[in-house]
């Protein structure tokens, strides 16, 4: 995996931290706390289906992964909408999991691309997946 993107990865879980850190250091309420954090959550969780569309479209497979690469963007969206509700920051939480899956298993990479993008993004969606938890205990507490 190249440097950049592995410093790029890092650097995206930032507002995952800050969010919650926000809160604890009475720098914002929890509801704008929890706002920032979900809208964050929703725009990254968008980017993933990007990956699925370039994919297909790289490969010229038009079918299911183009349709699969709408589904971060509109689960990100109903999240959006629903964002008041701390079953969204799950519904988030749970969809990032979900996708990592689908990653492993159906994306066209070398192995070696694959075996070094699903480790990083197991990383990644390992401090997400936390941070999410983290927030709903501070809203839910």
């Amino acid at each position: 995996m190249p440097y950049s993107a592995v410093i790029l990865g890092l650097a995206g879980l930032i507002p995952f931290v800050a969010m919650p850190l926000a809160y604890i250091f009475n720098w914002l309420p929890i509801s704008e706390s929890a706002r920032y954090f979900t809208a964050y959550s929703a725009v990254l969780l968008s980017f993933f289906g990007g990956i699925y569309w370039w994919d297909a479209i790289s490969k010229q497979d038009y079918g299911t992964k183009m349709y699969v690469g709408m589904l971060p963007t509109i689960i990100g969206w109903l999240c959006l909408v629903f964002a008041g509700d701390v079953k969204v920051l799950g519904i988030l939480s749970a969809t990032y999991v979900a996708v990592l899956f689908y990653d492993k298993y159906a994306l066209s990479l070398p192995k070696s691309q694959i075996v070094s993008y699903i480790s990083l993004r197991m990383l990644l969606t390992s401090v997400v997946v936390i941070t999410h938890a983290w927030m709903i205990f501070l809203v839910a507490g």
